[in-house]
């Protein structure tokens, strides 16, 4: 068998199972998103809403930020020149640090590329750190966490979904004097349901463990300044490890760990992921590092965006449509199907101008693929009529079940 011949059929099955993922080839009009173009593969083009961005709360056509940005391509030019260590810190990197230090009430921040990067980098170096460190981590962690803990060398334990007693359990069976870290999210993507934060915390604190938090669905959206959901709660300060986006609610690029001054130096100076890396362009850092300073001040925008997502699953509930509801901004519609998820995604596109991605297989477990919606404050009320109407014509005609999932 030729190399070629694997290739299609390693393809071939993603088709035949249908989760072969397509690329959707579309362009963003500044000043009018969720408005933009898609390119259809015969070249024509045609308007579209975003469903599916992660651009919450539409930072990423933020005049200060775009005006920060432009000043630091006009004054320092397109690339950093170099990695962190070697001619790429700038002051617009050091002050992005210092934005998301002040964000969570840390002594320091560290940048990343990406949160995938800062995970996987951070994760993968702290056993160097602490010898014979134990990771426990949530069993729907994300794929990031999964990998740097996987890739890290050290000992690991997999805790049940937001099971305390299955954390606590598997803290006990440890001998007392080993090190140990939980790692967790704060807001688990694909159903958008929370960590027991505090609870976890406690559990940390009896057993002497580390605790490491993915806010990166949170950042920006949650908390009074948009600290994310420990904010929230008022839990910052008992979190050792935060990891964050800019590329989400930020609308920019790149990613953090936001922790004590020591921490943070000692993952700068073991991490290949960071030590190896080419820093952000100074422009990103400029643009990443006013859209903090604005939503730090920006209620409001937080508020419209809780607005929008619950009135969306008011409307799908209303439909009798299998809505996950756990209070968050996500918005899982269960298919259970990866063949009929794509086709609702296929014909939403292409009959009704509306562009959501399907979610399958290994994402989400098999027999819960779904279409996850991200509602945002400039997803006015014509865009949502627009939305539930055609899901309420497209469900029927598939033929799919309306049983409500809601829990």
């Amino acid at each position: 068998m030729t190399f070629d011949t694997q290739l299609d059929a390693a393809l071939q099955r993603l088709h035949d199972e249908g989760r072969y993922r397509t690329f959707i080839d579309i362009e963003r009009t500044r000043g009018q998103y969720p408005h933009a173009e898609w390119t259809h593969p015969d070249g024509s083009r045609k308007p579209v809403t975003v469903w599916c961005g992660n651009d919450y709360l539409g930072m990423g056509q933020n005049e200060e930020v775009l005006t920060a940005m432009h000043e630091a391509l006009d004054a320092t030019g397109a690339g950093s020149g170099g990695t962190r260590n070697i001619s790429g810190t700038t002051v617009y990197h050091k002050r992005l640090e210092a934005e998301l230090a002040d964000l969570h009430g840390k002594e320091a921040a560290l940048l990343f590329t990406s949160a995938y990067i800062a995970n996987d980098a951070t994760l993968s170096t702290l056993p160097k750190l602490f010898p014979g460190l134990v990771i426990l981590s949530d069993a729907l962690n994300h794929a990031s966490m999964i990998e740097g803990i996987r890739r890290n060398g050290g000992d690991k334990r997999i805790f049940k979904h937001n099971d305390l007693d299955d954390l606590r359990a598997q803290l006990t069976a440890l001998p007392a004097n080993t090190p140990k870290l939980i790692a967790f999210e704060s807001i688990y993507s694909m159903d958008g349901d929370f960590a027991p934060i505090e609870a976890i915390c406690d559990i940390a604190d009896e057993f002497g463990a580390l605790t490491y938090i993915d806010e990166v669905h949170a950042v920006g959206m949650y908390g009074p300044r948009g600290g994310g959901v420990a904010e929230r709660d008022g839990l910052m300060g008992r979190i050792d490890i935060i990891n964050g986006t800019l590329a989400k609610a930020y609308g920019v690029m790149g990613g953090y760990i936001a922790t004590s001054a020591k921490m943070a130096d000692a993952v700068r100076s073991y991490a290949p992921g960071f030590i190896f890396t080419t820093s952000l362009p100074p422009a990103v850092a400029a643009g990443a590092a006013k859209s903090v300073e604005v939503l730090k001040r920006r209620q409001d925008l937080r508020d419209a965006h809780q607005t929008q997502a619950a009135i969306l699953k008011t409307r799908f509930k209303a439909l009798g449509l299998p809505v996950i509801d756990h209070g968050s901004h996500i918005v899982p519609l269960i298919v259970g199907d990866p063949v009929h998820t794509k086709v609702l995604s296929d014909h939403l596109l292409q009959d009704h101008g509306i562009y959501v991605q399907p979610i399958n297989f290994p994402t989400v477990p098999r027999g819960t693929e779904r279409l996850r919606f991200t509602p945002s404050p400039v997803h006015g009320r014509s865009e949502i009529d627009a939305l539930v109407g055609a899901l309420d014509s497209l469900w029927s005609h598939c033929a799919l079940n309306r049983a409500d999932l809601t829990g």
